[in-house]
């Protein structure tokens, strides 16, 4: 693997699943894989889970991380090519990225889109920059449109709930609901684009997105899955129901409604085949979820949370093995 950026860095989606789960079992079994070798991890907007989790993977490899907030410590960047620089901005990306290059083995990059013009967040200039000067691999730690660490946990809970019980679906492929989610602000498409996007390549489940009028996402993430407006058809004998909100995608970044009926409560689990419920943090207690399901047995979300260390090891693993 030379990066880690979608979907489409992956040759075989099983195996790293398989990886991910072998290090859940035995997490310093290579730790010898990264000695010497650096990761930075670089932040343009805040995180939790992503950051911790990826540095605990990094040093399970026997890597040093090194933390940088960009937004915070660190000079005002320019991405755009033949850019004046007369404004607040005072280092390129094109300076920059060489320098960090040289410093760093492993470069992971976390951006966010600023939700307010969706030909420039769609474009990922961000992260390209990075991966057009940088001169190493570059793993994406969320992005403007995806979050590929986050589905490839997403997929790896599932698969762990799977081999937990296999006798439940009795060789039938599971259900797997996306749907959406009130919110009191408008969020990215990141995760849901990003989730739709791993699990039609996956290919082990039926998948369905639910989700009102006006919250269609974008086809370049979603081919080959089925949407419905019915959420409550949606979670019929559903298995995995992950729950998430998102804005508009063709009215970039709008709030249309915000339908507290939308909001999974145990009452709409009576429908549902007994099913798991997920969420990528963090969550809006009783806006997107309600505490009776977080708080239930049929929650999944600190599982999941808890496997971002073993998706990221895998990854940083297959890259590392790349590099040696």
């Amino acid at each position: 693997m030379q990066q880690f950026i979608s979907v489409n860095d992956v040759s075989n989606i099983n195996s790293l699943v398989k990886k991910s789960l072998v290090y859940k079992s035995n997490p310093l079994m290579d730790q010898q894989l990264g000695r010497g070798k650096r990761i930075g991890l670089l932040f343009l907007n805040p995180s939790l889970r992503t950051r911790l989790s990826t540095q605990v993977a990094a040093a399970n490899l026997g890597m040093e991380a090194v933390v940088f907030n960009v937004d915070k410590e660190g000079w005002a960047l320019e991405f755009e090519e033949g850019a004046i620089m007369s404004g607040n901005t005072v280092e390129h990306i094109k300076d920059a990225a060489p320098v960090l290059g040289k410093y760093f083995d492993i470069l992971a990059i976390r951006t966010f889109p600023a939700l307010k013009n969706k030909i420039d967040d769609y474009s990922e200039m961000y992260i390209n920059q990075f991966i057009k000067y940088a001169g190493v691999p570059v793993v994406s730690l969320e992005s403007a449109t995806l979050h590929p660490l986050q589905s490839l946990t997403d997929i790896i809970t599932i698969q762990e709930e799977m081999n937990k019980a296999p006798e439940s679906f009795n060789g039938r492929r599971p259900k797997v609901v996306l749907t959406w989610a009130p919110h009191v602000k408008p969020l990215p498409q990141c995760v849901a684009n990003s989730f739709a996007q791993w699990i039609t390549a996956w290919e082990e489940v039926n998948f369905i997105i639910a989700h009102p009028k006006e919250y269609e996402l974008s086809e370049q993430f979603t081919r080959g899955a089925k949407f419905t407006h019915d959420q409550n058809a949606a979670l019929k004998d559903a298995d995995f129901i992950y729950v998430k909100n998102w804005s508009t995608y063709n009215d970039y970044g709008k709030i249309y409604e915000n339908d507290p009926a939308w909001m999974l409560t145990e009452e709409k689990l009576q429908q549902t085949n007994h099913a798991k419920v997920m969420h990528c943090l963090p969550v809006r207690r009783n806006v997107e979820l309600s505490d009776e399901i977080l708080d239930s047995p049929f929650s999944l979300v600190t599982q999941q949370a808890g496997n971002r260390v073993w998706a990221a090891q895998a990854v940083l693993s297959e890259i590392l093995q790349s590099i040696k």
